[in-house]
């Protein structure tokens, strides 16, 4: 009773002081400036850094001596960024969460009711379990980030709610209407109809999905301005809203959030499963563990396809911005994200391997994962290769030039799309082996299907290494489209071989059954490695994201004259990453923490247990109490 108290408790607070945050804002919007005095003008989007460092006073970064304003304020050690940094990415990180588990809890709870298995049920409820405490803590932060915003940059913050104000309220009522479809969902399991509980779930997503997309708005306008005039003057709420960006990061983040979810949703089934003390417990939480990284991994295939629509976009607005991304101050932080997804790729795969060890008969196909692991490595070895290397002048005048000789070739991205795109042919290729396991298909046309898929494959795998090739002795702007086909001729291999397996193996014969729970304490560990790899990864794009408006608010329109107006360095970066994924797993240990206390037995049945006072509880029944040596 005490866990299901603190939810009531925690999930109203959180609403109200979301409500407040926003109300809030609404009334600093009244009181903002003229939004045509705000921003500081320019003449070109295109080459917003040629704009003068100083401005006139009527500007965006300025303090007005006559109206007394404050345009900035200084958070105390820190500084106003880093504070800002810090909790907006705590408030992102959760809501990435919060957002992501309704999804695949709703599609398990789905099959449960389709097949009529009790455990996708189970399974369902368990991950829901996360969510009360968790969304609690995304509305605090998100509060957090708006008093501060409000307080810290009061002018921007200003014109931001000038030109979105009209999104506000249905920004709120959709919060509240979040809440509601939450708590009914979690506190209506097994209380109504299983069709009617699958509605309220569809509503949480729906509404979820929404509440992103709002906010999404709100961040990409800030990087692709769109619906204002060159002086910040608004012209469409709607076009700011649908900004060049906005749908790219919408689909981008809707992908990278399941997959953020379901990771951090298999490190949670991992830690209960290291904690375990029966084979019962052990068997459940493996297969929990299994479903969250099938959800996280299969998210994670084609988040890199809606990385290069997002890049494509960016690079379509303003061509400074991609360079700056991709060849300027940020090129090297790509270089980091490469040995980040190298290392997930890595890891996925080697859970998948491991949890071959669970079916019988699965040697035949262990043989083949020393050469799928030569490729993995080959492949991230190719995509970890930068085109320019830190080197000293004698070194430089050795190479001549900061480009290797010979490895310089792997550093530009014909050969880093081929290999991140052959990576993920052989990841899939990974789990469709360990789909495989212990199964023998019986359909006459079997040697054909295999044939079939076999072909695919190689096909897929030569046109794609033919691509990156050819990207050799091309220009640059055909280079680029070039990833478009290898990227379309990858899904159609993964389509088309799943679409082959589903029916191939459809009625297949069982070598031995899959023994939940026979897994290494190792493979626990792997799947806490990819939550934590995945969070990292989060944030230093996130950064990446952000940071390439360098000195801009919003990239061409509202000059940034703050005194943290600069680009910090890659150091400092990881380092605030860093701490912020620290504090993170921190807060969703706490999380877990809270969600076990439902498995917990109340005090005074404990303390009376100790006594003993109870006796063993029967099964079906409640526990049996005694006293004085008669049973009641």
């Amino acid at each position: 009773m005490t866990y299901r108290k603190l939810q009531v408790l925690l999930g109203p607070v959180a609403v109200l002081v979301m409500f407040l945050a926003v109300v809030v804002a609404v009334m600093a919007t009244r009181q903002s400036p003229d939004p045509g005095h705000a921003p500081a003008a320019t003449a070109s989007q295109e080459a917003p850094a040629a704009a003068p460092a100083a401005g006139p006073p009527a500007t965006a970064g300025a303090t007005s001596s006559e109206s007394g304003d404050v345009a900035y304020r200084t958070f105390p050690l820190v500084g106003s960024r880093v504070a800002i940094w810090v909790v907006a990415q705590l408030h992102l990180l959760f809501a990435a969460f919060v957002l992501a588990v309704p999804i695949f809890a709703l599609i398990v709870e789905a099959i449960g009711y389709k097949t009529g298995d009790r455990r996708y049920d189970r399974l369902a409820h368990e991950f829901t379990k996360l969510l009360s405490v968790s969304f609690s803590l995304t509305a605090t932060f998100g509060a957090a980030l708006t008093f501060m915003l409000i307080i810290l940059y009061p002018r921007f913050t200003g014109y931001l709610m000038n030109v979105f104000s009209p999104t506000f309220l249905p920004y709120v009522l959709l919060f509240f209407f979040e809440a509601f479809f939450l708590y009914t969902y979690y506190y209506g399991w097994g209380k109504f109809h299983p069709l009617v509980h699958l509605g309220l779930g569809l509503g949480l997503n729906i509404v979820g999905t929404a509440i992103m997309f709002i906010a999404n708005a709100w961040l990409t306008f800030m990087m692709s301005p769109r619906g204002v005039s060159n002086t910040g003057a608004l012209i469409s709420t709607w076009e700011a809203v649908y900004n060049f960006t906005w749908m790219p990061i919408n689909v981008h983040r809707m992908i990278a959030n399941v997959a953020f979810g379901g990771s951090v949703a298999a490190a949670y089934a991992a830690f209960k499963f290291l904690q375990a003390t029966t084979d019962e417990e052990r068997a459940h939480y493996d297969w929990m563990g299994y479903i969250g990284n099938f959800v996280a991994i299969s998210a994670f295939l084609p988040l890199p396809f809606a990385g290069y629509w997002l890049a494509k976009e960016i690079y379509a607005y303003s061509q400074t911005l991609g360079l700056t991304m991709m060849g300027g101050a940020f090129s090297w932080l790509f270089i980091i994200q490469a040995v980040l997804i190298g290392n997930l790729f890595l890891a996925a795969n080697y859970y998948l391997w491991l949890g071959m060890g669970r079916v019988e008969g699965s040697r035949q196909f262990q043989r083949v994962i020393k050469y799928l692991l030569v490729v993995i490595v080959v492949c991230f070895m190719v995509w970890a290769t930068p085109r320019s290397i830190i080197a000293t002048v004698s070194e430089v005048r050795a190479m001549r030039g900061s480009s290797h000789p010979v490895l310089g070739f792997l550093g530009v991205m014909s050969a880093k799309n081929t290999a991140v795109n052959i990576l993920i042919l052989t990841t899939f290729m990974s789990f469709l082996l360990y789909r495989r396991t212990g199964k023998v298909t019986t359909v006459s046309w079997a040697k054909k299907g295999h044939a079939a898929q076999l072909t695919i494959f190689a096909v897929v795998a030569l046109f794609v290494i033919f691509l990156g090739v050819y990207g050799y002795f091309v220009e640059a702007t055909v280079r680029i489209k070039l990833s478009v086909p290898q990227v379309v001729s990858v899904l159609f291999a993964m389509v088309s071989v799943t679409a082959i397996d589903v029916f191939l193996f459809r009625g297949a014969t069982r070598t031995g059954e899959v023994r939940w729970g026979r897994m290494p304490a190792i493979s626990q560990y792997v799947l806490i490695f990819i939550a934590v790899t995945f969070t990292w990864l989060m944030g230093l794009m996130g950064y990446v994201r952000s940071g390439l408006r360098q000195h801009w608010h919003v990239y061409g329109i509202v000059r940034d004259r703050s005194p943290d107006a600069f680009t910090p360095t890659l150091g400092f970066a990881t380092q605030v990453v860093s701490v912020t994924v620290l504090i993170f797993f921190v807060l969703i240990g706490f999380v877990f923490w809270i969600a076990s206390l439902h498995d917990r037995p109340d005090f005074e049945d404990r303390a009376q247990l100790r006594r003993g006072d109870v006796e063993p509880e029967l099964a079906g029944g409640a526990p049996t109490l005694t006293t004085g040596g008669h049973t009641s």
